[in-house]
């Protein structure tokens, strides 16, 4: 049995809204500015933007060609468009559960961020912390179960009713706050210091690593190559060329990356604050700033909540993609299928919300690692890069679907056109620099 009638997304504002939604969240507020502080300052920012450019734009028109040409979910959309007697549709699967991974940590990062908002709201930010926070289970638990019953009750509605209508909300207020904070950040005492080290590339801190790290945080902030770009690429028409689009998408994502930074590093700079902190850098760093500063439990707040509208966008698309994918494969209602595929997403998450405090045991690579970092590791560093490959591949070899075919689906409407010319660069360029840049992050990764 299958779902009788494809859904559709209202507007292409709501199309493109929600496609960056999916992409911005915090792979952009919470990773890029920890990264980007681990990985030397303005040299990574640069790499990032050159592999946005250079192998995340042309990855994402292939997705969403992919997915608007068959008009299906990841687990089905291969097999609506593959030549008789191919296998491509089996990473459909591994799509799906490259979903699920991704939400089995990604759901609990939500949780502390709206955590902390809830903590400045309340005006309890004294004894906030970091460590404190990610090993209390009380904490981790309930606020990553609000995280997934609010998703997951959210997409129970329609489409256009549900999802598109509260993600246009949350993203038009994500950019008004973004933007707000960064001109507050720039009347900072250590703006200049902190913007210098933040855009100003040092090319002697650029090496094989922050190169491997770049591109992941690429494909990893435009959720790349786990079909979450396909399925709303399948919720639109042909009115309008996917280079277009894809550029419209990124352009937003990069904005909010790149101003979370504007946000962040002038901060850590007029504070005296460790920029290389990692995973923390958002938390302790940020709760030291507002508590320093005039009005701090306000402007505390306010950042916190576009923190929150960042993640649950990401939550609410990539659920999405994980309830489409059921619903085709079993014929299930919107409803039921989000009951059941949130409680699997609730249980795969208890892993992570457990993972400093009950379950601190399990060390899946060098000490001080959790369950968190193993589904980092799964996602970041192989389904998206991997998944994206095979995407690659697909779309552009006679053995797949072939690049007349892809070209074609992603030319169709009007406004700017992929060039022909780009062939030889999709075909052979593009998938050996994804496979290299895979293959040295596999071998220089601190595996102990």
């Amino acid at each position: 049995m299958t779902v009788n009638q494809r859904e559709r997304l209202g507007s292409r504002l709501g199309f493109i809204l929600l496609s960056a939604g999916c992409a911005i969240g915090c792979g952009n507020v919470w990773k890029f500015p920890w990264m980007t502080g681990q990985n030397g300052g303005g040299g990574f920012v640069l790499i990032y933007l050159l592999c946005l450019i250079f192998l995340g734009l042309p990855a994402m028109v292939m997705e969403l060609s992919v997915g608007r040409a068959a008009q299906a979910s990841p687990v089905h959309m291969y097999q609506k468009i593959e030549k008789p007697g191919q296998k491509w549709h089996i990473h459909g699967y591994f799509a799906l559960f490259g979903n699920l991974c991704l939400m089995a940590f990604y759901t609990v990062v939500a949780g502390w961020l709206l955590f902390y908002f809830v903590q400045f709201l309340l005006g309890h930010t004294a004894t906030l912390g970091f460590v404190p926070m990610i090993t209390n289970p009380g904490i981790n638990v309930g606020y990553m179960a609000v995280v997934v019953v609010a998703g997951f009750f959210l997409l129970s509605f329609n489409l256009q009713g549900g999802l598109e209508r509260v993600t246009k909300y949350m993203m038009v207020a994500l950019l008004v706050l973004m933007v707000v904070l960064a001109v507050r950040s720039g009347f900072l005492a250590g703006a200049r210091e902190g913007l210098s080290f933040y855009l100003m590339p040092d090319f002697s801190k650029i090496t094989g690593e922050t190169v491997v790290a770049a591109m992941n945080q690429a494909f990893f902030t435009l959720s790349l190559g786990i079909g979450s770009m396909a399925i709303f690429g399948s919720y639109i028409g042909k009115e309008r060329t996917l280079l277009g689009e894809s550029i419209n998408i990124i352009a937003l994502d990069s904005f909010v990356a790149i101003t979370a930074g504007l946000i962040l590093f002038p901060a850590c700079f007029t504070y005296d604050l460790e920029v290389g902190s990692g995973p923390s850098l958002l938390f302790d760093t940020m709760v030291a700033v507002f508590n320093h500063m005039e009005g701090g439990r306000w402007w505390g707040a306010m950042f916190f909540l576009f923190m929150v509208f960042a993640a649950m966008s990401t939550v609410f698309a990539v659920f999405e993609n994980i309830l489409a994918c059921v619903r085709e494969m079993t014929g299930w209602s919107r409803p039921k299928g989000s009951v059941i595929c949130g409680t699997v997403v609730f249980l795969l998450s208890l892993t992570t919300a457990l993972g400093y405090s009950v379950f601190s045991g399990f060390v899946p690579f060098a000490d001080g690692t959790a369950w968190l970092d193993l589904w980092d590791f799964l996602v970041s560093y192989n389904l998206l890069p991997l998944g994206s490959l095979c995407i690659v591949l697909f779309c552009c070899n006679r053995w797949g679907w072939g690049w007349e075919n892809f070209l074609a689906e992603a030319n169709a409407g009007s406004g700017p056109k992929l060039s022909s010319g780009l062939k030889g660069y999709c075909r052979y360029v593009l998938p050996l620099m994804i496979l290299f840049i895979y293959l040295y992050g596999m071998v220089t990764f601190t595996w102990r």
